[in-house]
Order: structure tokens, then sequence, then C-alpha cells
């Protein structure tokens, strides 16, 4: 299945019904007294988080969602029927927002939210309702409420506890296919990760989510590479793995560490304070003294890290490890 995680759609909810004009005879009263009905209420335009799903596509066919109108009223004190809701199902992590301005209307940040974004419009009181000492023959009603339309953007946030972020060609992909059931395209040029990659990791009775985030370069969050597009997918990360490409092809590894921290920050200040632990891999065709060198660049600044190669498996328990005891320090 492709994946989408950008959408803008149309949405409207249902007018409600009119009220009715009518008058009843009966042998008591043969001029007829006013029984005309309410009309029924529009129907609600509601976002449910399923977690059923996991992408946007369904939005990419379909783009104009209507929920039904409230009937109108009818003779003998009948009120028309309410408009059913329509129910629009998202991803969990989905946020809605006004196109125009950006403001958050919604934010389903886990599974089973129900949310109204637009209420159904009220149905109008029939001339039964408009009956005074008097005024006993009223010949109108209210006509029932028109709602307006409107645009709104929809944006996929995936929900996971570890998001490993890096350089292209770092190895991501190989330690999630590693520790996960995950089975990303791996291969040995730029950007082999084109989407985000989701993987449930079991270590020690412990579950958790992870996600390989496509490959990050230097101006990544003023969308250069595959950028900022991605960016947005690691803010709702409890911990962030930052996986440190130690083979030869690297001129300058602390360089590298230094340009993703630095996109990290520039995107957003969340991002930069999030509990992060580096994963320093390919670890069997690392040059000892690089190797040397980034241990000790990693000591001098007290970072957590872990050295690994995604490739032989060597040290990945003691990752698995290290990443489940931080999951348990860090609060959801």
């Amino acid at each position: 299945m492709k994946f989408i995680d950008e959408a803008v759609i149309f949405i409207k909810a249902g007018d409600g019904g009119n009220g009715c004009v009518s008058f009843s005879r009966t042998r008591h009263n043969p001029k007829g007294g006013p029984d005309g009905g309410d009309g029924g209420k529009g129907g609600n335009i509601v976002f449910r988080s399923s977690g059923s799903r996991n992408t946007l596509i369904d939005f990419k066919f379909k783009d104009k969602y209507i929920a039904p109108n409230g009937a109108n009223g009818k003779g003998q004190d009948m009120t028309g029927a309410d408009g059913a809701d329509l129910v629009i199902s998202v991803p969990p992590g989905t946020v809605i927002k006004k196109t125009e301005s950006g403001e958050v209307i919604a934010d389903l940040n886990r599974a089973g939210m129900d949310v109204i974004v637009l209420s159904g419009g009220r149905g109008g009181k029939g001339n039964a309702k408009f009956c005074t000492a008097s005024r006993q023959s009223p010949t109108f009603a209210e006509s029932g409420e028109k709602t307006e339309g409107m645009r709104v953007g929809i944006e996929l946030k995936l929900l996971a506890d570890a998001g490993l972020v890096g350089l292209p060609n770092a190895g991501k992909s190989t330690i999630i296919s590693r520790i996960s059931s995950a089975r990303p395209k791996i291969a040995d040029y730029p950007f082999t990760t084109l989407v985000p990659n989701l993987g449930v990791v079991k270590y020690d009775n412990v579950s958790f989510v992870v996600a390989d985030i496509p490959g990050l370069i230097e101006n990544a969050h003023q969308g250069s590479g595959l950028g900022i597009r991605f960016l947005k997918h690691i803010e709702r990360t409890r911990v962030l793995l930052h996986i440190v490409d130690l083979s030869p092809e690297q001129v300058d590894p602390v360089a590298n560490i230094k340009t993703i921290n630095s996109e990290l920050a520039n995107f957003s200040g969340e991002l930069s304070g999030k509990r992060m632990f580096y994963v320093l891999n390919k670890t069997d065709v690392a040059d000892i003294d690089t190797l040397y060198n980034v241990e000790k660049y990693m000591r001098d600044n007290n970072y957590d890290y872990v050295a690994v190669s995604a490739v032989t498996g060597h040290n990945m328990d003691e990752l698995l490890k290290k990443t489940v005891f931080i999951l348990g320090e860090v609060n959801v």
C-alpha cells in the first residue's frame, strides 16, 4: 500500500430540515388547528481514529464529504428524521487543520477517538410551535439552518515509541529489519527509505513500536532531500535513536552527528529536547581510529551510546536492552 501522509478535503455538515406548515381538521375543530412538525437536525461530520488504518490513501481517491440533511417536518406534528452523522475514519496520529490559517481543529493522537469537526444544522420549527393565544392559526414555519462547508488539511504523524534518525545509508533500515518483523527495502544508495517504516519490537516481555524515518541531510528542515516532510513523524516519538555510520566512506562521523542534531533543533525545539541515544553502526568495517574518536566524542559530551553492527548482529541485544530501559524512564 502506498504511504500517504497529507491530504486536503472538503467537508460539510448536513443542513437542518424545514419546519412544516399544516392544519388538521377534526369534528370538534372543523376550521383546523396548526400541526406542522419540526424539521430534523442535519448530520455531523465526525472524524474517528481507527487502529485498522495506517495511511491517508483513501483521501487520494475521494476528497469531498457531505453529511446527510435533516428531513423536513410533516403534518400531524411529525418531526423530520435527523440526518445521519458522516464518520470519516483516519489513522491514530492524524491532525485536522484549517487550510487557510493552519489552526488545529482536532488532534486524534490515539485510537478510538471521535471528534465532531462540523455540527449539523438545527431543524426549523413547524407552525405548531408558533401557535399562541393571540395567534392560533400561524401560516408560517421556520426554515432549517444551513451549514457552510470548508476545506481542511489532514496530516498524519506516526505514533511510535522510538524513532530512528540519521544520514542516508546509516543503516536504519537494516537495524529495523534486525529488531522487528518489518522488512523495508535495503540497498546501497541514498534514500533507500522513501517512506517511514514501522516495526513492532518484542524484547524481554516488553513490546514497543519503532519508526525508521527516511535519511536526513543538511538543510532538511528547509526541505532539502526528503527533508521536512518526514521530520514531523518523529515529533511524537518518546525516544530518538541517532544512527551513526562508521564505515570508511564517512570522512567525519562527528561532523555528521552535529549535522543531524542541528537539523532536529532547527525544525523544532521539541525535537532537540527529546531523549536521545546514539547507535554507532557498522563497527564490522569501521577503522579502529574512527571508532575510538567517535566513542571519545560520546564520552566527552556525556552522550548515551552503544556500538553495533546491524549486518553481523554484534551488540544488537545491548541496543534493545538500552532502548527498553530508556523507554521505561521516559513519560509517554
